[in-house]
Order: C-alpha cells, then sequence, then structure tokens
C-alpha cells in the first residue's frame, strides 16, 4: 500500500494545472517549526547561496513547475534560506559545504534527509517522495491500540499516521465505524474524510453520504482531494491486479463526484497508467495522444515527461518512439531546460534522424552551460554518438 500513496502523490501533481510553484514560509525558522508541528508536516528547505548558479536553475525552471509546486505544497512547509545571510539559528544548526543542498527536517529538527545537488523536476519530486516515506508516526499509536485502546482520538491519529505513510487502514477504520451508533457527529464526519481511502469501499460511499456536511466541517477541497486520493488508489489497484471493472469504477467515481475538468485528466491518465500496465501499446498511445492535446499548451513540461514514460515503458516499440519523438518535440518547442531537448535529440537519434538530433543537441548543449555539474559532459557524449 506505501507505493499506493506515492503514486497518488504523482498523480495529484500531474493532473493539476492551476498550481503556481512551490510557496515558501516567510518567517523565522523557529516559526517554522512551529508551523509544521502545527500541520504535522515536515519541512522542505532550499539552503542557497546567491551566487550559485545551480541554485538558479532550480529557483527558475525546478521550484515553479506545476507538479513541484502541487506535491511540494501539500506534503511540506518549505523554505529557501540564504546560508551566507539567512537565519543564522538554522546556519549554525545545519551547516553545508555544497551548494544548493536540499534539507527535509522533522518539526522536532531531526533531520530525515538531505542532498547537496540541483536536479530535474522528476527527481527533485522522487526526492520528496523518499523524505515523506522516512517519517512514520504509527508507532506512537500502534501500541495502544494493540492493547485494546479504541480512544476515537487515538484511533483517528493511529489511521491518520498509517494513511501518510501508505500503511492499510481499512480494517481499522471499518472495526471502529461500526462501533459507533451516530455517524453524523463532527468527530465522525472527520474521522469519515480521513478513512476514506479507497473509492471501491463502503467507508467513501458514507463519505458521499454525508459530503455536504463533512464539507461544511473541513471545507469542500478537503473533499475533493480525498475523492481523488481514494479514485487513485483504486486505480492503483486495476492496474496491480489487472481489473478493468475497477479502472471503471475508479473513472466512474471521479466523473460523478469531481470537477469536469480535474476529472477528464484523470481518466486520461487512468487510461493511460492502465495500459501501460498491461503492455497495450496502441491503447498507451492513444490516452497519452489525447492527454497531450489537453496538457500541451499549457504545460509543455507534462510533453516532456510523457515521452520519457513512453520510452521507459515500450522501448521496443517502433510506434511509441515515434510518439514519444513527437510529445519531446512538442515540449522542447517551448522549453529552455537542456535535459527536454537532449531527450529529443536522442530520440530523434534513436529514431534514425541524426541531422535534426544534431541541432536538438546543440541547442541543449547551449542550455547546458548554465546547468548543474556535468550537464554539458553528458550532451558533448550525445553529440559523439550522433556525429557518428
Amino acid at each position: 500500500m506505501k507505493k499506493t500513496f506515492l503514486l497518488l502523490g504523482f498523480i495529484s501533481a500531474a493532473l493539476s494545472l492551476s498550481a503556481q510553484g512551490i510557496e515558501f514560509f516567510h518567517g523565522t525558522w523557529q516559526e517554522a517549526l512551529e508551523e509544521a508541528k502545527k500541520q504535522d508536516k515536515i519541512l522542505f528547505i532550499d539552503a542557497f547561496a546567491v551566487w550559485c548558479g545551480p541554485c538558479k536553475r532550480m529557483s527558475s525552471n525546478v521550484f515553479p513547475n506545476d507538479k513541484v509546486g502541487e506535491f511540494y505544497n501539500k506534503n511540506f512547509i518549505n523554505l529557501k534560506i540564504d546560508m551566507e545571510h539567512g537565519d543564522m539559528d538554522f546556519r549554525r544548526k545545519y551547516p553545508v559545504s555544497a551548494y544548493p543542498t536540499m534539507y527535509y527536517i522533522d518539526y522536532d529538527g531531526e533531520v530525515v534527509h538531505k542532498i547537496a545537488s540541483a536536479m530535474d523536476v522528476d527527481a527533485f519530486i522522487k526526492l520528496g517522495e523518499t523524505a515523506l516515506s522516512k517519517i512514520d508516526r504509527s508507532k506512537n499509536f500502534e501500541t495502544a491500540y494493540e492493547e485494546g485502546d479504541r480512544d476515537p482520538k487515538l484511533v483517528y491519529d493511529y489511521v491518520k499516521a498509517l494513511n501518510k505513510v501508505g500503511k492499510p487502514t481499512l480494517a481499522i477504520s471499518n472495526e471502529y465505524l461500526r462501533s459507533q451508533t451516530d455517524l453524523t457527529t463532527p468527530d465522525n464526519l472527520r474521522f469519515i474524510l480521513e478513512a476514506a481511502v479507497e473509492s471501491d469501499s463502503r467507508i467513501f460511499d458514507l463519505l458521499l453520504e454525508n459530503r455536504k456536511a463533512i464539507e461544511e466541517l473541513e471545507g469542500k477541497d478537503a473533499v475533493l482531494n480525498r475523492i481523488e486520493l481514494a479514485c487513485g488508489n483504486t486505480l492503483h489497484k486495476a492496474m496491480e491486479y489487472q481489473s478493468i471493472d475497477l479502472l471503471e469504477e475508479a473513472k466512474g467515481k471521479m466523473r460523478e463526484n469531481h470537477q469536469k475538468e480535474q476529472a477528464a485528466l484523470f481518466c486520461m491518465k487512468a487510461d493511460r497508467g492502465y495500459a501501460r500496465s498491461s503492455g497495450d501499446v496502441d491503447a498507451y498511445i492513444a490516452a497519452g495522444s489525447d492527454y497531450a492535446k489537453l496538457v500541451g499548451k499549457t504545460n509543455p513540461y507534462e510533453l516532456y515527461t510523457l515521452a520519457r514514460e513512453a520510452e521507459e515503458a515500450f522501448p521496443d516499440s517502433e510506434a511509441a518512439m515515434k510518439a514519444a519523438e513527437k510529445w519531446a518535440g512538442l515540449a522542447a518547442k517551448d522549453s529552455e531546460d537542456y535535459t527536454v531537448h537532449y531527450t529529443y535529440a536522442r530520440l530523434l537519434h534513436r529514431n534514425g534522424n541524426p541531422k535534426e538530433a544534431l541541432k536538438a543537441a546543440e541547442r541543449a548543449m547551449d542550455l547546458a552551460k548554465a546547468g548543474p555539474r556535468g550537464a554539458t559532459e553528458m550532451v558533448e557524449e550525445l553529440i559523439r554518438k550522433i556525429s557518428g
């Protein structure tokens, strides 16, 4: 189940077309720790220097990305700290020796994860997922629960902690709800919202039955986010067990209960994910093409992600490689990221078009000069391969 929730983070991020990149906290380090504890989140810190080229590239090309913003704003309290002139409390306790350094720190001040490197959007999101996977607060409640403590707050906190790390909760949640005589109390409505983690479940039906009351308590966005998460988890099960029925159920629940645009994006992504998991190249290309038409003009980086995904999923399919080349080319038209042009050049070369591949690689080289250490060497190697 752990992979399910990590997948959900990616799905949720990819579906959003309205995010505005990472929202950074404005306040002191101590205030950020307090806010993280209040929201039960860990902190992401971009420890940078103003003169650092890779730091500037991250700030210009990665932090403003829609997918990054959606994922990091949901899961972290985010800070940028100038390690030469910024918050002295932080600088004393968490020194750095290279820039940029990415810190992931729990609200008790413990370093969860740390890396000193610039990276692209996908790697940055995976880095955040790795950090999240290292925090498991469920152990704080497990012993008391196993010993028979069924205090409502303890059960709620236990389920919430399990959900954060993607551990199974439906059995615990169903047991608790069966013990309640009135499911419409504020505490039980909040519990239903937290417990509705799969759309093919009785608890999800309870969420829909009590939707208006839950929205009044927690807000409409909280309910929409939970619906999307639950449908995404059912989609993951559909792919895992190759169940077309679960696929259609996840898509149907999104169409019936979510906003029209978000539901359409979810269904396209669901069809693509299912086709990939089942090895259906034609279905994958069809779903990918529909998705590219919808998001390409507003989010070119999604086209790059789509091209990379196609290449990884169907490397031996000529049709998939041609589709990947097309999507990467469309992404390159509106991108100043050297990795996008590098990927386009590599696909052109792979598909037997050395002339256009060399043009794309030369453009990648121009952009790579402002990239991280090793970027130009990587592009140079590609140019040598293309040139023969």
